[in-house]
């Protein structure tokens, strides 16, 4: 079939398999030229499809040759209708990696419940014993609790007042004022549940006593906090709240692993174009106008280009530099006050007229449609392309 973006909104409801392919293929590429000294060798990663999960997938596998075990939640194709993104980028993965002679495995189901957790265990012990390194990347805006059957949602909404700027409509590139009603003490603990430590805590637990974790076993979740101008309906709102909560069990899940010398950190990464920043009034325009002045100072970082910092440059060097926090930050260049200056000074400028020339809204379009494989070079879209695209080493 021949496949075509369509839109709805900040969602993509297609997918195109060789788009998606060949970005995987150029984050493998950028990883082999930069190889992990000492890093992991067996490898958990909980969302590890797309985005940041992804990358660090990439560059676990291709940076240290480590085995990797991904789990996510994808929609498998039917005739006629392509399969979600991170779909083909798990095909592409597996079917790479088990060609370079890397194990790749991977569960596809609800990270969240004590099913998908106990078939993750079963195959660690079955197939490498102990693994030395958890990336949690989950991004699900719902979680069925496994214990109670109860469903949260998060939200995303303002603490106390109703927070009003300017945002982007990045399909159209009309700037336009927004306001968001400020959240109920609800909202805040569904968004703490969805979001927050809890699960990532339930993971580790289980593996802990499992006696899966081998010793000097590492585990990373990752986390933003942004700048003064996004606070508002981010850090200090109902997501932030869970940022809070998730960067508190890191240092749980240290405590709870002293036996094997164990860490659990978070990571502040930098802000980039995903499914779940363009669901987020603001950050769309934030994004454009950080892109352009990141790229001026050639600064500019993708999710590949920040994992392969974050293993390089922290977990697996010396100095993990961490915050006053006790956070590893990777998002050091984004915050740079140099670089926070120039947005807020383009900020003030910037309407449907002025953004196209101060802003980098084409670089944001670009990585929004990459992320569903479109709009990526060297792929001609008017070939008919098979949408029926197995993963080589999904579990059943």
């Amino acid at each position: 079939m021949i496949i075509e973006p369509k839109t709805r909104g900040f969602i993509c409801l297609t997918a195109h398999p060789k788009g998606c392919e060949k970005n995987v293929l150029n984050q493998i590429e950028y990883i082999k030229s930069k190889p992990t000294k000492n890093g992991p060798k067996n490898v958990l990663v909980i969302g590890a499809s797309t985005g940041f999960g992804l990358a660090s997938r990439i560059t676990s596998a291709y940076g240290s040759k480590a085995a990797t075990i991904g789990v996510f939640f994808e929609k498998p194709p039917t005739e006629g209708r392509p399969a979600s993104p991170g779909w083909y980028n798990s095909a592409a993965f597996e079917t790479q990696a088990h060609k370079d002679g890397l194990y790749a495995k991977s569960i596809n189901g609800d990270a969240f419940s004590h099913e998908i957790k106990a078939q993750t265990l079963n195959l660690i012990k079955k197939d490498l014993g102990k693994i030395d390194m958890l990336i949690y990347s989950l991004a699900s805006p719902v979680r069925t609790h496994p214990d109670s059957g109860t469903r949260f949602k998060s939200v995303l909404k303002p603490i106390g007042d109703t927070f009003t700027n300017n945002t982007v409509d990045f399909h159209t590139g009309v700037v336009k004022e927004i306001s968001i009603e400020p959240c109920s003490d609800e909202d805040i603990d569904n968004t703490v549940a969805v979001m927050g430590g809890e699960d990532w805590q339930m993971w580790i637990d289980l593996l802990m006593s499992e006696n899966v974790l081998s010793e000097d076993f590492k585990t990373v979740a990752y986390s933003y906090i942004g700048p003064s101008l996004t606070e508002a309906v981010y850090r200090k709102g109902t997501i932030g709240r869970a940022k809070d909560h998730l960067e508190a069990t890191a240092f749980k899940i240290t405590d709870s692993l002293k036996a094997i010398n164990g860490k659990g950190y978070v990571s502040v990464n930098k802000a980039l174009v995903t499914q779940a920043s363009s669901a987020i009034p603001v950050i769309p325009l934030y994004i454009s106008l950080l892109y352009k002045v990141m790229k001026e100072e050639d600064i500019h970082e993708g999710c590949i280009e920040q994992i392969e910092r974050l293993f390089n440059e922290r977990l697996y060097a010396e100095d993990l530099q961490l915050d006053e926090a006790g956070r590893i930050r990777v998002d050091d260049w984004e915050m740079r006050d140099d670089i926070q200056a120039k947005v807020l000074e383009l900020w003030k400028e910037a309407t449907t007229e002025t953004l196209p020339e101060i802003g980098d809204l084409e670089g944001y379009k670009t990585d929004f449609f990459n992320l569903f494989g479109f709009n990526v070079d060297g792929i001609d879209y008017d070939k008919d392309v098979d949408e029926m695209v197995a993963i080589p080493g999904l579990q059943e």
